[in-house]
């Protein structure tokens, strides 16, 4: 009872503009449910002349909502998806990822960015823009000010690749009678996932090719979302050793209490998917988990916006946004480059 007596107003709050969002996200995919629940929330909260009473509940919501979304978000990963896609498109996505890790890092150094808002933009825009942020914003214990940075970085972006990316294709000679091409460019160079089936929609829409662009994008896309699993346990760890490493003498470290086990139970949801549809059971079936999810990350950025002050947001957003161009500029580049030595365009 004290939870709800502690909480129900806060979650109330993030329920009434996670609701709207998720709607206008729909009719909107470019922009996406997210990106309006987090400026609807940095909005409101500059009206809210007393957010006590619903600090709680917000805090609740941007924390462990969130982690909830990443568990549910296991149930949409099928980990024979990266069979499907063939060996052709994994260098690419390999390579892409890297390169935007690889500039992340180093622009942190040079530019000294903090580290948090620079791995969440790093890996937000190698792999899948706002549900990496989600899964790893917890991991390296990040704070709501950072992952409204991260997302509004990746967002910028994600909106530009959306309504540039089927001229710049058109420009460049991507085949217009098979949709593979530029499939595999939208699936490995475009961050999120609603803006990779916008593009891919659009250039099917171009050149009358139905869904071909589009399925392809989309394995792909799930595909490089898959490397959410081992990123995210790769700073787990790094976490737990700087940890157990900053623990005074004589003090207990529990590797239970360091260790995000919300990952864990991301991990088995996508091996129960896997096992379920290698069995036959129609991946259909998680659909509903699939956008409960996708609600929860809505209802959890929602609660993040209205953590954050966004005239410190834009004061202190120069930084991440030239890392966010920096990693966009050099994840396009090298999709194009790896899909030229290869053969496919």
């Amino acid at each position: 009872m004290n939870f709800i007596k502690n909480n129900w107003k806060g979650i109330l709050l993030c329920l009434c503009i996670a609701i709207p969002s998720w709607f206008l996200g729909k009719q909107f995919p470019i922009i996406g449910g997210a990106v309006i629940a987090i400026l609807a929330g940095m909005i409101l909260t500059l009206f809210l002349k007393n957010k006590t009473p619903f600090e709680s509940g917000i805090k609740f919501t941007s924390k462990k909502i969130l982690q909830w979304a990443v568990i549910l978000l296991g149930f949409g990963l099928n980990l024979n998806v990266i069979l499907q896609t063939g060996k052709q498109s994994l260098p690419i996505i390999v390579s892409t990822i890297a390169t935007s890790l690889i500039i992340a890092y180093v622009l942190h150094k040079v530019m000294h960015i903090p580290g948090k808002i620079s791995t969440l933009v790093g890996v937000g825009s190698s792999i899948c823009g706002g549900s990496a942020i989600a899964a790893t914003a917890p991991v390296i214990d990040a704070d709501d000010e950072e992952v409204a940075q991260a997302i509004s970085v990746i967002f910028f972006f994600n909106v530009l690749a959306a309504l540039l990316f089927p001229t710049m294709g058109s420009f460049l000679g991507f085949s217009t009678t098979s949709g593979e091409a530029f499939g595999i460019f939208a699936g490995t160079a475009v961050n999120d996932t609603s803006s990779v089936t916008a593009a891919a929609s659009t250039w099917d829409n171009m050149w009358g090719l139905g869904s071909a662009t589009l399925d392809t994008a989309v394995t792909v896309k799930l595909t490089r979302t898959l490397a959410i699993i081992p990123i995210t346990l790769v700073l787990a760890f790094i976490r737990t050793r700087k940890e157990k490493a900053n623990g005074t003498e004589g003090k207990k470290v529990s590797l239970k209490q360091i260790f995000p086990m919300f990952i864990l139970y991301f991990i088995a949801a996508s091996i129960i998917t896997t096992i379920a549809v290698s069995l036959g059971v129609s991946s259909a079936v998680f659909s509903p988990i699939k956008e409960l999810s996708k609600f929860f990350i809505v209802l959890a950025m929602a609660a993040i916006g209205l953590n954050t002050d966004i005239v410190k947001l834009i004061k202190t957003g120069g930084k991440p946004i030239i890392m966010g161009f920096a990693c966009w500029v050099g994840i396009t580049a090298v999709s194009l480059v790896m899909q030229h030595v290869l053969g496919i365009w």
